[in-house]
């Protein structure tokens, strides 16, 4: 199975004890996702997030109605935590969110290792770029809610 990596990264003016509870609260998940993918979150809550937890979500995949149920592995707040797909459309898919303070504004960083039924082709033609305008929608979400420092929201595909 040929795995492939994304990466993005947000800069919000913000110190760290302001910015992670929001990340920490998994209900958001339904702010940070585009509307073209009609996300929600079917966990009640609230959803104690820790090691072992699980969320389950519904959305729409290229109008493709699937369910996705996510597993918290890492918990280690406020600087990192990882979900991995425990059901859904990618044949893996492991989500590690870190979070560093400097100098009173905090860097957001995703880094997603995934792999898809139809390897690179897939990947090429559909699946990294629909992802790519996931993570630019979740950057501009973000810089919406905390506000902006210029320059410094980036992504990188790997």
């Amino acid at each position: 199975m040929r795995t492939f990596e994304l990466h993005s990264s947000v800069t919000l003016p913000q110190p760290l004890d302001e910015v992670f509870p929001f990340f920490a609260d998994a209900r958001n998940l339904e702010r940070l996702t585009p509307p073209w993918l009609r996300f929600a979150v079917l966990t009640p809550g609230p959803i104690e997030m820790r090691p072992g937890a699980t969320i389950d979500y519904r959305l729409r995949l290229r109008g493709v109605p699937l369910r996705w149920r996510s597993e918290i592995t890492v918990w280690e707040p406020p600087v990192r935590f990882v979900d991995e797909q425990r059901r859904g459309p990618y044949q893996l898919w492991i989500h590690e969110h870190r979070f560093e303070e400097v100098e009173g504004r905090t860097l957001a960083h995703d880094h997603v290792r995934y792999a898809v039924p139809g390897g690179w082709i897939a990947d090429r033609l559909l699946v990294r770029r629909d992802l790519q305008r996931v993570f630019a929608y979740r950057r501009n979400v973000l810089q919406d809610l905390f506000g902006t420092v210029p320059d410094t929201a980036a992504w990188t595909a790997g």
